[in-house]
């Protein structure tokens, strides 16, 4: 069973949060929580909480010990433009960046939705 949670328009720069979800990648949901809590990043907040909204949208909140982080990625936003006055009355245009921060939770066997049916399918040798 795969189940994902989208956090969109958060701001905080795709590449800060793309640091933070290579930790948790292809980790069980407990190792990852366990990485997040003890991470001194303000992405690492963020994470955690789509991390438990994926649990919670899978229906075991209380009891998460059979799920795997499958895919974790982040998508970049829309930009804030602000300016910010420079020396000589120039001007300079800063770029508030905002990302999007997908996180797919699955069973811990991996299967997935998909049938596994690719040992049924694999041609049998018969060795000598």
């Amino acid at each position: 069973m795969e189940v994902k949670a989208i956090a969109k328009f958060v701001k905080c720069t795709p590449r800060k949060v793309n640091q933070v979800l290579a930790l948790i990648r292809n980790k069980r949901v407990e190792k990852a929580i366990e990485i997040l809590s003890f991470l001194p990043k303000t992405a690492a907040l963020i994470a955690e909480k789509v991390l438990k909204s994926a649990v919670a949208n899978a229906g075991k909140l209380k009891d998460y010990s059979d799920l795997k982080v499958k895919e974790a990625w982040v998508g970049s936003g829309s930009e804030l433009k602000r300016v910010m006055i420079c020396s000589k009355a120039r001007k300079r245009i800063v770029r508030k960046k905002m990302a999007h921060i997908t996180i797919v939770v699955t069973d811990a066997d991996g299967r997935g939705k998909r049938n596994n049916k690719s040992d049924e399918n694999k041609i049998k040798v018969q060795h000598k």
